[in-house]
């Protein structure tokens, strides 16, 4: 089967020529650069080869970062055979064939690593069929993903495997990595300094991509250094990792509403622009500024909802690219705007309360009473018209009778709500005063 890599029974085939990446591929972990927070001794994988001790593993993390490597080297290290799988390629009768080879290995002394790449793309149904072999020792499973584990692997799998992050390689991992394979080339890259680091921003944190760059620049013939413009016109610019319906569309959601909320203009404007780079729909993006004028903001600044609202609807009229430059005003307003949640917060109390005591009747006294019978049981008796009250404020009580007066809005001291706590103040005095007499 093309898509089925195993060391046990492989044989030498003479060789062509190998890719970059290929011929500079680690041979030991202490190889491997970047991810030191897993590999090393203080790291979950670092500990586990120390103990002698492996589990099966799911490693997520950024297309580049070394999954396949990592497993390969881990193998090796335990003596266990090494097998690889792509989930894009494999069905149930090649699984099968993989499982009754690990049982014979298994039967003959040796272990399998069962390396899956790209493990999310399996239905329910085959993620279960690994579990009994897992169970059973048969397999030492490996998953590689670069989606979210919790959303797309089911419980049952990942109860029994640890998931390990791996992160993007550092500019510094990408640098070591670039020399490295100039010492592979024997050459140094044609490039001044700041073309260098062109280079190195290009491949966006995944060092395959780096390694795929620098063959092509190394092949080029050139008088002198090539500037970074020079090196624009050659490369095109890797496009941001961005999945509109995946991890990275909730994490940099959740960057712009955080930057917004801590009143960061710069960083939610960063946030913003990298949404619309990457493809997001800027009607999610106004629908969810609105959400946060109205979250995080509430009524300390009340235009804030309008601005929102006004921002959207500009943007339906003036379409792209003029229509994002609206919301790009209301992010940054937003960000500039005075912040309380007192309103969300007394909003989810008041739900609470509200099914604590859901069968408790309102006060007669503010019933309407169409009927006579209504009236003759008491409805609408006594309710004190406010209009008709001194400082038009009756202050009579409008909890259901025997409930205890709950507080739920705390308006703090800022923006307009600063006014907004003068009035609660007041009245809640006046009330008081009513009331006692």
């Amino acid at each position: 089967m093309a898509d089925l890599f195993d060391t046990a029974a492989q044989t030498p085939k003479a060789e062509g020529p190998r890719p970059l990446a290929d011929r500079l591929r680690p041979q030991t972990l202490s190889d491997v650069i970047g991810q030191g927070h897993v590999l090393g001794p203080e790291g979950p994988l670092g500990a586990m080869l120390a103990a002698r001790s492996l589990s099966s593993l799911i490693l997520w993390g950024p297309p580049g970062v070394g999954k396949t490597t990592i497993a390969r080297l881990l193998a090796r290290e335990t003596d266990l055979a090494f097998v690889q799988i792509s989930a894009i390629f494999t069905g149930v009768p090649e699984l099968r064939k993989v499982f009754d080879s690990a049982k014979i290995r298994r039967q003959n002394g040796q272990g399998t690593l069962l390396f899956v790449d790209e493990i999310h793309r399996f239905n329910k149904a085959q993620q279960d069929g690994f579990l009994p072999h897992m169970e059973d020792g048969t397999i030492l499973l490996v998953g590689a993903t670069t989606e979210n584990p919790s959303f797309e692997l089911n419980a049952a799998l990942l109860s029994r495997a640890q998931v390990i992050v791996l992160e993007r390689l550092s500019l510094a991992d990408l640098e070591r990595l670039m020399q490295r394979a100039e010492q592979e080339l024997g050459q140094t890259l044609p490039l001044t300094g700041e073309a260098r680091e062109a280079l190195l921003e290009m491949a966006d944190g995944d060092g395959r991509a780096l390694l795929n760059l620098i063959e092509q620049v190394a092949a080029w013939r050139v008088d002198r250094p090539m500037a970074r413009d020079q090196l624009a016109t050659r490369l095109m610019r890797r496009a941001a990792k961005y999945d509109k319906s995946g991890e990275e569309h909730y994490n940099l959601i959740s960057a712009l509403h955080k930057s917004v909320r801590g009143s960061d203009p710069d960083a939610a404007l960063y946030w913003f622009a990298r949404m619309l780079e990457g493809g997001e729909d800027p009607r999610f993006l106004a629908r969810r500024l609105t959400r946060m004028a109205v979250e995080d903001i509430c009524l300390a600044d009340p235009q804030a909802q309008s601005v929102c609202l006004d921002a959207w609807n500009t943007y339906e009229r003036l379409g792209s690219p003029e229509g994002e430059l609206a919301l790009a005003n209301a992010v940054v307003y937003l960000a500039l705007a005075p912040k309380s949640n007192a309103v969300y917060v007394a909003y989810k109390a008041a739900r609470a309360a509200a099914r604590d005591t859901g069968s408790q009747m309102p006060p007669r006294h503010i019933l309407n009473a169409p009927t006579k019978m209504m009236k003759d049981i008491g409805y609408g008796a006594g309710y004190a018209y406010d209009h008709d009250a001194e400082d038009g404020f009756s202050g009579q009580d409008y909890f259901p009778e025997g409930m205890k007066r709950p507080v739920f809005y705390l308006p703090p001291e800022r923006g307009f709500e600063r006014e907004l706590k003068k009035r609660v103040e007041y009245f809640a005095k006046l009330r008081a005063k009513r009331q006692g007499s």
